[in-house]
Order: C-alpha cells, then structure tokens, then sequence
C-alpha cells in the first residue's frame, strides 16, 4: 500500500505530528512526505494535515483534498483549543465540508498545539479593556495550556490512531 503524507505547519505543531505518523510508519511505502504539491501524488491511502486557521483547515490543504476523488483519506490536524471534543468534531465538519463524497474517510485525530505569543499578548491587551470578561481568561489559561503542546502524550496518540487507520485496510 503506497501512503502519502501530505501537511501544512505554521507553528511546527503540525509538523510535529506529521513526523510522529511518519515514525510509525517508517516500514511502510511511503512515498511522499511533506507539504502539498501542484502535481498529482499517487497513493492508496492519504494521510492530510493541517494546523487549524480560523476554525478550519489552512487553504493550501483545502485547495489539495478537494482534487482528491476515490481515494482513502485519513486526516490529523492542531488546534490551540484544546481538549474538547466537541470542538474538534467540529473542525472536522469543516474539512469534510471539502471532501469529495467518493472518497473514504478513515478517520481522523486532533491535538492542541502551542499558539504564536502574539495571540497571549492580543488576550492581555483585551484584558485590559474588559477586566471582567470571563471568556478572555479561560483563553489565556488555555494559551498557557497550549504551550505543552503537542506533548510526548499526543505523539502518542497519533501513533496509536494512524496504527488503527492502516490496519483496518
């Protein structure tokens, strides 16, 4: 079986990821590893990744498994919000939006990752505006949350979802 694994990381935390599924599988054929080509990549399984932008996948990703047809599919990404499922139902629902019917979706696995400074800096600085505002200081404890992310844990568990994934074909 040819696997293609085909990722976008802004922060790293995707590519983190991405390199944890590539270790375990390492003794399988894998024949592309890396960031969306133009040209066709031929494989039985695609194994798509994305960090997530504004509550969806990043467009380069999209515009790639959107010319995906009667392929089988298998999809990881990384989210500051973290820990919740729901959340990352979500997001799926969003990629899935792109996903032509004909293909077979395998499954997919979601992590928190670590967000840029910049967005802890842009939640103080509405702090400051709105020191009530509950929502802001869930955020930020979710922010400082995040920094641990993607941990040994959530190699882990990518290595145990994509370890499923190919055994069930």
């Amino acid at each position: 079986m040819k696997i293609a694994i085909i990722y976008v990381s802004k922060t790293k935390n995707t590519e983190i990821i991405a390199k944890a599924i590539y270790e375990q599988l390492k003794d399988k054929d894998i024949v592309y590893f890396g960031s969306p080509k133009q040209e066709t990549i031929e494989a039985d399984l695609y194994i798509i990744g994305s960090w997530t932008d504004k509550g969806n996948a990043d467009s380069k990703i999209l515009d790639s498994i959107q010319k995906l047809k009667n392929k089988k599919i298998a999809y990881f990404g990384t989210a500051g919000y973290g820990k919740d499922e729901k959340y990352y139902q979500t997001l799926f629902s969003r990629v899935k939006e792109h996903i032509d019917d004909s293909n077979q979706i395998l499954g997919y696995f979601f992590c928190q990752g670590k967000m840029p400074l910049q967005v802890k800096d842009r939640y103080v600085q509405m702090m400051r505006e709105h020191p009530d505002d509950a929502r802001l200081k869930v955020s930020i404890e979710n922010f400082d949350e995040a920094l641990d992310h993607p941990n040994d844990d959530d190699r882990n568990h990518a290595k145990e979802w994509i370890s499923l994934i190919v055994n069930k074909i």
